[in-house]
């Protein structure tokens, strides 16, 4: 049987990207893919273009308003972008999102 992982956000090291944006490492898989929480806080804005290669990202927005540079998305929605989409991640009030990478 295999071997259960799990993490806590109260335990996992914080990363500034940028400025008021931070990233939570939870969990990482032998092929790649990998799990993490993102906090933008509000006003701030991510520098540049966030490019999807060489897969996909998946987000779950936990709270707060995500945008994407193109619209909002309130707590409770979830996005995928596909391999080669692009976007600025940014939030006027703040949030907190779920981001997950199914390929590596």
């Amino acid at each position: 049987m295999a071997e259960i992982s799990w993490s806590n956000i109260e335990s996992s090291p914080v990363r500034e990207l940028f400025k008021g944006i931070r990233l939570r490492p939870l969990w990482k898989g032998e092929n790649g893919a990998s799990a993490h929480v993102l906090e933008i806080d509000p006003g701030c804005c991510w520098e540049g273009l966030d490019v999807h290669e060489p897969g996909p990202e998946e987000v779950y927005v936990v709270s707060g308003v995500f945008n994407d540079g193109v619209r909002d998305y309130p707590a409770g929605s979830f996005i995928h972008n596909p391999a080669g989409s692009s976007h600025v991640p940014q939030s006027s009030t703040g949030c907190t999102l779920f981001v997950f990478y199914p390929e590596g």
